[in-house]
Protein backbone atom coordinates (compact mmCIF):
# COMPACT_ATOMS: atom_id res chain seq x y z
CA UNK A 1 0.00 0.00 0.00
CA UNK A 2 1.78 3.48 -0.95
CA UNK A 3 0.94 6.49 1.07
CA UNK A 4 2.05 9.21 -1.21
CA UNK A 5 0.71 12.77 -1.04
CA UNK A 6 1.65 14.74 -4.11
CA UNK A 7 -0.26 18.38 -5.41
CA UNK A 8 -1.84 17.33 -8.60
CA UNK A 9 -0.58 19.22 -11.51
CA UNK A 10 -1.89 21.40 -14.51
CA UNK A 11 -4.84 19.06 -15.09
CA UNK A 12 -3.27 17.10 -17.76
CA UNK A 13 -1.24 13.96 -17.99
CA UNK A 14 2.53 14.66 -16.86
CA UNK A 15 2.29 17.93 -16.48
CA UNK A 16 3.78 20.52 -14.66
CA UNK A 17 2.68 23.62 -13.18
CA UNK A 18 -0.18 23.64 -10.60
CA UNK A 19 -3.72 22.82 -11.06
CA UNK A 20 -5.54 26.04 -10.11
CA UNK A 21 -9.64 25.20 -11.10
CA UNK A 22 -12.25 27.88 -11.32
CA UNK A 23 -15.61 27.38 -9.81
CA UNK A 24 -18.50 28.70 -11.85
CA UNK A 25 -19.52 32.28 -10.56
CA UNK A 26 -20.19 32.03 -6.60
CA UNK A 27 -22.76 31.23 -3.85
CA UNK A 28 -21.15 34.35 -3.05
CA UNK A 29 -22.39 35.22 0.84
CA UNK A 30 -22.76 38.35 -1.21
CA UNK A 31 -21.11 41.09 1.55
CA UNK A 32 -22.21 39.28 4.49
CA UNK A 33 -23.27 41.61 7.52
CA UNK A 34 -21.07 42.87 10.19
CA UNK A 35 -21.94 40.61 13.09
CA UNK A 36 -22.39 43.43 15.52
CA UNK A 37 -25.37 44.29 13.07
CA UNK A 38 -27.07 40.86 13.21
CA UNK A 39 -29.73 40.32 15.98
CA UNK A 40 -28.57 37.95 18.22
CA UNK A 41 -29.16 34.26 18.75
CA UNK A 42 -30.85 33.04 22.07
CA UNK A 43 -27.67 32.40 23.64
CA UNK A 44 -26.75 28.88 23.17
CA UNK A 45 -25.36 27.17 19.56
CA UNK A 46 -28.14 24.34 18.61
CA UNK A 47 -26.19 22.12 16.33
CA UNK A 48 -29.16 19.85 14.25
CA UNK A 49 -27.99 17.13 12.15
CA UNK A 50 -28.93 15.79 9.19
CA UNK A 51 -27.17 12.79 8.08
CA UNK A 52 -28.24 9.06 6.57
CA UNK A 53 -29.02 6.15 9.28
CA UNK A 54 -31.42 5.09 6.35
CA UNK A 55 -31.56 5.11 2.18
CA UNK A 56 -28.46 4.30 -0.96
CA UNK A 57 -25.88 6.25 1.35
CA UNK A 58 -26.45 4.78 5.06
CA UNK A 59 -23.05 3.36 4.88
CA UNK A 60 -21.97 7.44 5.14
CA UNK A 61 -24.00 8.21 8.38
CA UNK A 62 -21.89 6.58 11.10
CA UNK A 63 -18.63 8.55 10.08
CA UNK A 64 -20.65 11.32 9.39
CA UNK A 65 -22.60 11.64 13.17
CA UNK A 66 -19.17 10.03 14.91
CA UNK A 67 -18.00 13.77 13.71
CA UNK A 68 -20.08 15.81 14.95
CA UNK A 69 -20.35 14.08 17.95
CA UNK A 70 -16.75 14.04 18.87
CA UNK A 71 -16.94 17.40 17.93
CA UNK A 72 -19.51 18.86 20.59
CA UNK A 73 -17.56 16.81 22.79
CA UNK A 74 -14.35 18.53 22.33
CA UNK A 75 -16.27 22.03 22.31
CA UNK A 76 -18.27 21.09 25.56
CA UNK A 77 -14.90 19.61 27.11
CA UNK A 78 -13.28 22.94 26.68
CA UNK A 79 -16.20 25.17 28.08
CA UNK A 80 -18.72 25.29 25.33
CA UNK A 81 -19.79 28.61 23.35
CA UNK A 82 -20.29 31.92 24.67
CA UNK A 83 -20.04 30.08 27.95
CA UNK A 84 -22.74 27.28 27.19
CA UNK A 85 -22.51 23.81 26.03
CA UNK A 86 -23.65 23.25 22.54
CA UNK A 87 -27.14 21.38 22.26
CA UNK A 88 -27.47 18.95 19.59
CA UNK A 89 -30.60 17.41 18.17
CA UNK A 90 -30.09 14.17 15.39
CA UNK A 91 -32.14 13.90 12.33
CA UNK A 92 -32.23 10.80 9.73
CA UNK A 93 -31.97 12.85 5.66
CA UNK A 94 -32.92 9.28 4.85
CA UNK A 95 -32.71 8.43 1.06
CA UNK A 96 -30.30 9.50 -1.98
CA UNK A 97 -33.73 10.55 -3.21
CA UNK A 98 -35.50 13.19 -1.06
CA UNK A 99 -37.99 11.59 0.73
CA UNK A 100 -37.18 11.67 4.07
CA UNK A 101 -35.46 14.95 4.48
CA UNK A 102 -37.64 17.46 4.50
CA UNK A 103 -39.84 16.25 7.75
CA UNK A 104 -36.51 15.66 9.28
CA UNK A 105 -35.66 19.61 8.59
CA UNK A 106 -38.96 20.64 9.94
CA UNK A 107 -38.36 18.58 13.07
CA UNK A 108 -34.97 20.46 13.64
CA UNK A 109 -36.31 23.82 12.68
CA UNK A 110 -38.79 23.07 15.41
CA UNK A 111 -35.84 22.83 17.83
CA UNK A 112 -34.61 26.20 16.96
CA UNK A 113 -31.03 24.37 15.82
CA UNK A 114 -28.85 27.64 14.31
CA UNK A 115 -26.63 24.87 11.94
CA UNK A 116 -27.74 22.40 10.18
CA UNK A 117 -24.74 20.15 9.59
CA UNK A 118 -25.44 17.55 6.27
CA UNK A 119 -27.10 16.46 3.82
CA UNK A 120 -24.73 13.84 2.57
CA UNK A 121 -26.72 13.82 -0.54
CA UNK A 122 -25.96 16.76 -2.71
CA UNK A 123 -29.33 15.65 -4.28
CA UNK A 124 -30.81 15.57 -0.85
CA UNK A 125 -29.15 19.20 0.30
CA UNK A 126 -30.37 20.80 -2.81
CA UNK A 127 -34.29 19.46 -2.13
CA UNK A 128 -34.17 21.18 1.43
CA UNK A 129 -31.49 24.50 1.38
CA UNK A 130 -34.43 27.12 0.53
CA UNK A 131 -36.69 25.94 3.41
CA UNK A 132 -32.56 25.88 5.39
CA UNK A 133 -31.75 29.02 4.57
CA UNK A 134 -34.57 30.90 4.49
CA UNK A 135 -35.29 30.25 8.23
CA UNK A 136 -31.81 32.15 8.49
CA UNK A 137 -30.26 28.79 9.60
CA UNK A 138 -26.83 27.68 8.34
CA UNK A 139 -26.34 24.75 6.20
CA UNK A 140 -22.92 23.18 6.46
CA UNK A 141 -22.74 20.19 4.34
CA UNK A 142 -19.29 17.64 4.96
CA UNK A 143 -19.87 15.81 2.06
CA UNK A 144 -21.87 17.74 -0.80
CA UNK A 145 -19.46 17.57 -4.26
CA UNK A 146 -22.41 18.75 -7.23
CA UNK A 147 -21.03 22.10 -8.97
CA UNK A 148 -24.60 23.12 -8.57
CA UNK A 149 -24.11 25.00 -5.16
CA UNK A 150 -21.04 26.73 -6.68
CA UNK A 151 -23.66 29.28 -8.04
CA UNK A 152 -26.64 28.68 -6.27
CA UNK A 153 -28.52 31.40 -4.39
CA UNK A 154 -27.99 30.14 -0.82
CA UNK A 155 -28.45 33.82 0.81
CA UNK A 156 -24.77 33.13 2.00
CA UNK A 157 -25.75 30.74 4.17
CA UNK A 158 -24.50 27.65 2.74
CA UNK A 159 -21.20 25.78 3.28
CA UNK A 160 -19.44 22.54 2.89
CA UNK A 161 -16.10 21.15 3.74
CA UNK A 162 -15.98 18.94 0.77
CA UNK A 163 -14.78 20.31 -2.45
CA UNK A 164 -17.05 20.72 -5.54
CA UNK A 165 -16.69 17.74 -8.26
CA UNK A 166 -14.28 20.19 -9.99
CA UNK A 167 -11.39 18.75 -8.82
CA UNK A 168 -12.92 14.80 -8.05
CA UNK A 169 -13.25 14.67 -11.78
CA UNK A 170 -10.23 16.50 -12.49
CA UNK A 171 -8.54 13.99 -10.85
CA UNK A 172 -10.79 10.96 -12.06
CA UNK A 173 -10.30 11.93 -15.28
CA UNK A 174 -6.51 11.82 -15.45
CA UNK A 175 -6.29 8.46 -12.85
CA UNK A 176 -8.55 6.62 -15.96
CA UNK A 177 -6.24 8.46 -18.47
CA UNK A 178 -2.45 7.80 -16.74
CA UNK A 179 -3.78 3.94 -16.38
CA UNK A 180 -3.81 3.95 -20.25
CA UNK A 181 -7.34 4.41 -21.53
CA UNK A 182 -8.15 5.98 -24.45
CA UNK A 183 -12.08 4.94 -24.98
CA UNK A 184 -14.23 5.89 -21.63
CA UNK A 185 -17.30 4.55 -20.69
CA UNK A 186 -19.17 6.73 -17.71
CA UNK A 187 -22.67 5.34 -16.02
CA UNK A 188 -24.11 7.93 -13.40
CA UNK A 189 -27.15 8.53 -11.62
CA UNK A 190 -29.42 11.34 -13.12
CA UNK A 191 -29.54 13.45 -10.11
CA UNK A 192 -27.19 16.79 -9.29
CA UNK A 193 -24.52 15.03 -7.72
CA UNK A 194 -24.44 12.18 -10.67
CA UNK A 195 -24.50 14.82 -13.79
CA UNK A 196 -22.43 16.96 -12.16
CA UNK A 197 -19.33 14.87 -11.45
CA UNK A 198 -19.98 12.56 -14.80
CA UNK A 199 -19.56 16.01 -16.89
CA UNK A 200 -16.30 17.21 -14.61
CA UNK A 201 -15.24 13.95 -15.55
CA UNK A 202 -16.36 13.75 -19.31
CA UNK A 203 -14.58 17.34 -19.56
CA UNK A 204 -10.96 16.29 -18.11
CA UNK A 205 -10.96 12.86 -20.75
CA UNK A 206 -11.54 15.02 -24.15
CA UNK A 207 -9.89 17.73 -22.32
CA UNK A 208 -6.43 15.36 -22.01
CA UNK A 209 -7.12 13.97 -25.31
CA UNK A 210 -9.24 11.04 -24.68
CA UNK A 211 -12.56 10.30 -25.92
CA UNK A 212 -15.90 9.61 -24.15
CA UNK A 213 -17.65 6.56 -25.87
CA UNK A 214 -20.69 6.92 -23.69
CA UNK A 215 -21.82 8.90 -20.73
CA UNK A 216 -25.02 7.07 -19.65
CA UNK A 217 -27.54 8.42 -17.11
CA UNK A 218 -29.84 6.25 -15.08
CA UNK A 219 -33.08 6.79 -12.84
CA UNK A 220 -32.37 6.98 -9.03
CA UNK A 221 -35.55 5.07 -8.97
CA UNK A 222 -34.19 2.23 -11.62
CA UNK A 223 -34.90 -1.30 -10.41
CA UNK A 224 -32.78 -2.31 -13.60
CA UNK A 225 -30.13 -1.49 -15.47
CA UNK A 226 -30.23 -3.53 -18.40
CA UNK A 227 -30.74 -0.68 -20.71
CA UNK A 228 -27.95 1.31 -19.59
CA UNK A 229 -25.27 -1.35 -19.54
CA UNK A 230 -26.41 -2.66 -23.37
CA UNK A 231 -25.69 0.71 -24.59
CA UNK A 232 -22.67 1.08 -22.63
CA UNK A 233 -21.67 -2.53 -23.84
CA UNK A 234 -22.17 -1.23 -27.69
CA UNK A 235 -19.77 1.94 -26.98
CA UNK A 236 -17.39 -0.38 -26.62
CA UNK A 237 -14.87 1.41 -23.89
CA UNK A 238 -11.89 0.02 -22.78
CA UNK A 239 -12.79 1.76 -19.34
CA UNK A 240 -15.73 2.61 -16.98
CA UNK A 241 -16.63 4.90 -14.25
CA UNK A 242 -19.45 3.71 -12.12
CA UNK A 243 -20.65 7.02 -10.58
CA UNK A 244 -23.51 5.94 -7.95
CA UNK A 245 -24.58 4.57 -4.42
CA UNK A 246 -25.72 1.61 -3.40
CA UNK A 247 -27.43 0.34 -6.77
CA UNK A 248 -23.53 -0.26 -7.15
CA UNK A 249 -24.02 -3.88 -5.76
CA UNK A 250 -26.64 -4.44 -9.06
CA UNK A 251 -24.93 -2.47 -11.76
CA UNK A 252 -21.68 -4.49 -11.22
CA UNK A 253 -23.29 -8.12 -11.49
CA UNK A 254 -25.38 -6.16 -14.78
CA UNK A 255 -21.66 -5.75 -16.05
CA UNK A 256 -20.31 -8.97 -15.22
CA UNK A 257 -23.26 -10.56 -17.07
CA UNK A 258 -22.92 -8.31 -20.01
CA UNK A 259 -18.97 -9.17 -20.27
CA UNK A 260 -17.89 -5.82 -19.36
CA UNK A 261 -17.44 -6.59 -15.66
CA UNK A 262 -14.31 -5.31 -13.60
CA UNK A 263 -12.64 -8.40 -14.94
CA UNK A 264 -12.94 -7.71 -18.50
CA UNK A 265 -12.81 -3.69 -18.56
CA UNK A 266 -11.32 -1.00 -16.10
CA UNK A 267 -13.63 0.03 -13.53
CA UNK A 268 -13.47 2.57 -11.61
CA UNK A 269 -15.80 4.15 -8.59
CA UNK A 270 -16.19 7.43 -6.82
CA UNK A 271 -17.25 8.58 -3.08
CA UNK A 272 -20.80 7.72 -3.51
CA UNK A 273 -20.17 4.12 -4.02
CA UNK A 274 -16.38 3.88 -2.87
CA UNK A 275 -17.49 1.53 0.37
CA UNK A 276 -16.73 -1.93 2.09
CA UNK A 277 -18.59 -4.86 -0.69
CA UNK A 278 -16.90 -7.59 1.51
CA UNK A 279 -20.32 -9.09 1.89
CA UNK A 280 -21.91 -8.02 -1.25
CA UNK A 281 -19.42 -10.29 -3.93
CA UNK A 282 -18.07 -13.10 -4.09
CA UNK A 283 -14.03 -12.75 -3.38
CA UNK A 284 -11.83 -11.51 -6.37
CA UNK A 285 -14.99 -9.30 -7.94
CA UNK A 286 -13.45 -6.05 -7.26
CA UNK A 287 -10.16 -6.75 -7.79
CA UNK A 288 -7.78 -4.01 -9.22
CA UNK A 289 -10.91 -1.23 -9.07
CA UNK A 290 -10.16 2.10 -8.33
CA UNK A 291 -12.36 4.91 -6.73
CA UNK A 292 -11.43 8.49 -5.84
CA UNK A 293 -13.10 10.30 -2.75
CA UNK A 294 -12.37 13.32 -0.82
CA UNK A 295 -10.03 13.68 1.87
CA UNK A 296 -7.04 14.06 3.15
CA UNK A 297 -5.30 11.01 4.82
CA UNK A 298 -7.18 9.83 7.90
CA UNK A 299 -4.45 10.19 10.84
CA UNK A 300 -4.36 7.16 13.31
CA UNK A 301 -4.71 9.38 16.30
CA UNK A 302 -8.38 11.25 15.24
CA UNK A 303 -9.14 7.43 13.92
CA UNK A 304 -8.77 6.28 17.64
CA UNK A 305 -10.85 9.26 18.72
CA UNK A 306 -13.65 8.98 16.45
CA UNK A 307 -13.81 4.94 17.74
CA UNK A 308 -14.04 6.70 21.22
CA UNK A 309 -17.57 8.16 20.38
CA UNK A 310 -19.16 5.32 18.06
CA UNK A 311 -16.23 1.82 18.75
CA UNK A 312 -18.28 0.27 15.57
CA UNK A 313 -17.20 2.06 13.03
CA UNK A 314 -15.70 0.30 10.62
CA UNK A 315 -15.10 3.35 7.88
CA UNK A 316 -14.41 6.81 8.30
CA UNK A 317 -15.33 8.72 5.27
CA UNK A 318 -16.43 12.13 5.42
CA UNK A 319 -15.93 12.02 9.30
CA UNK A 320 -13.20 14.25 9.15
CA UNK A 321 -15.24 16.45 7.69
CA UNK A 322 -18.37 16.39 9.80
CA UNK A 323 -16.07 17.44 12.54
CA UNK A 324 -14.39 20.33 11.12
CA UNK A 325 -17.63 21.54 9.59
CA UNK A 326 -18.56 21.47 13.42
CA UNK A 327 -16.02 23.41 14.91
CA UNK A 328 -15.80 25.66 12.07
CA UNK A 329 -19.50 27.00 13.49
CA UNK A 330 -18.81 26.97 17.08
CA UNK A 331 -15.64 28.86 15.77
CA UNK A 332 -17.79 31.37 13.78
CA UNK A 333 -20.20 31.48 16.32
CA UNK A 334 -17.61 32.81 19.15
CA UNK A 335 -15.87 35.30 16.68
CA UNK A 336 -18.88 36.71 16.12
CA UNK A 337 -20.46 37.04 19.75
CA UNK A 338 -23.49 35.48 18.43
CA UNK A 339 -25.20 31.95 18.27
CA UNK A 340 -27.62 33.12 15.47
CA UNK A 341 -27.45 31.51 11.69
CA UNK A 342 -26.59 34.65 10.25
CA UNK A 343 -24.34 35.75 12.82
CA UNK A 344 -22.30 32.35 12.32
CA UNK A 345 -22.47 32.82 8.47
CA UNK A 346 -20.68 36.43 8.23
CA UNK A 347 -17.36 34.39 10.45
CA UNK A 348 -16.99 31.44 8.43
CA UNK A 349 -14.75 32.03 6.16
CA UNK A 350 -12.83 34.17 7.98
CA UNK A 351 -12.45 31.69 11.18
CA UNK A 352 -11.07 29.19 8.27
CA UNK A 353 -8.61 31.18 6.48
CA UNK A 354 -5.61 34.56 6.62
CA UNK A 355 -5.13 34.89 10.14
CA UNK A 356 -2.87 32.57 12.81
CA UNK A 357 -3.11 28.65 12.23
CA UNK A 358 -4.29 27.26 14.85
CA UNK A 359 -5.60 23.26 14.86
CA UNK A 360 -7.33 22.36 18.10
CA UNK A 361 -11.02 24.08 19.11
CA UNK A 362 -9.80 24.99 22.57
CA UNK A 363 -6.48 26.91 20.80
CA UNK A 364 -8.33 28.46 18.33
CA UNK A 365 -11.01 29.67 20.61
CA UNK A 366 -8.80 31.08 23.09
CA UNK A 367 -6.97 32.89 19.97
CA UNK A 368 -10.65 34.39 19.50
CA UNK A 369 -11.19 34.99 23.02
CA UNK A 370 -7.72 37.17 22.73
CA UNK A 371 -9.29 39.15 19.87
CA UNK A 372 -6.81 37.17 17.95
CA UNK A 373 -7.61 36.54 13.84
CA UNK A 374 -7.80 32.75 13.05
CA UNK A 375 -6.64 30.45 10.32
CA UNK A 376 -8.35 27.19 11.28
CA UNK A 377 -6.63 23.78 10.03
CA UNK A 378 -8.66 20.98 9.83
CA UNK A 379 -8.10 17.08 10.46
CA UNK A 380 -9.97 16.77 7.20
CA UNK A 381 -7.29 19.51 5.42
CA UNK A 382 -6.63 22.90 5.34
CA UNK A 383 -10.65 23.79 5.05
CA UNK A 384 -9.76 27.61 3.73
CA UNK A 385 -12.96 28.41 2.62
CA UNK A 386 -13.45 30.48 -0.58
CA UNK A 387 -16.21 33.18 -1.45
CA UNK A 388 -18.79 30.15 -2.87
CA UNK A 389 -18.27 28.84 0.97
CA UNK A 390 -16.34 25.87 -0.29
CA UNK A 391 -12.57 24.72 0.12
CA UNK A 392 -10.45 26.50 -1.65
CA UNK A 393 -7.70 23.50 -1.28
CA UNK A 394 -9.05 20.13 -0.70
CA UNK A 395 -7.17 16.34 -1.46
CA UNK A 396 -8.79 13.56 -3.09
CA UNK A 397 -7.44 10.44 -2.27
CA UNK A 398 -7.11 7.55 -4.72
CA UNK A 399 -7.86 3.84 -3.78
CA UNK A 400 -8.19 0.37 -5.01
CA UNK A 401 -9.85 -2.78 -4.64
CA UNK A 402 -8.31 -6.43 -3.61
CA UNK A 403 -9.94 -9.59 -3.68
CA UNK A 404 -11.53 -9.00 -0.54
CA UNK A 405 -13.81 -6.33 -2.12
CA UNK A 406 -12.48 -3.54 0.63
CA UNK A 407 -10.37 -0.65 -0.73
CA UNK A 408 -6.91 0.67 0.07
CA UNK A 409 -5.27 4.07 -0.52
CA UNK A 410 -2.81 4.33 -3.07
CA UNK A 411 -1.79 7.86 -3.00
CA UNK A 412 -3.29 11.03 -2.18
CA UNK A 413 -3.63 14.76 -4.48
CA UNK A 414 -3.88 18.07 -3.38
CA UNK A 415 -5.43 20.58 -5.61
CA UNK A 416 -6.63 24.17 -5.42
CA UNK A 417 -10.12 25.76 -6.39
CA UNK A 418 -10.06 29.58 -6.93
Amino acid sequence: MKRSTKTIRFAAVAAASALVLAACGGSDPSTPKKADSIAKGDGALTVGTLLPSTGDLAFLGPPEFAGVDLAVKDINAAGGVLGKDVVQVKSDSGDGTPKIAPGSVDKLLSAKVDVIIGAASSSVSLSVIDKVTSAGVVMFSPANTSTAFDTYNDRGLYFRTAPSDVLQGNVMGNLVLQDGAKSVGIIARQEAYGEALASNVEKTVKDQGGTVAAKILYSVDATSYTTEITKLKEAKPDAIVVIGFNETTKIIPGLQAAGIGPKDVKTYFVDGNTADYSKDFPKGTLTGVKATYPGAELKSDFKARLLTVNPKLTAFTYGPESYDATILTALAAIAAKNDSGAAIASQIIKVSEGGTACTAFKECADLLEAGTDIDYNGVSGPVDMNKTGSPSKATIGIFEYGDDSTFKNLEYITGVVE
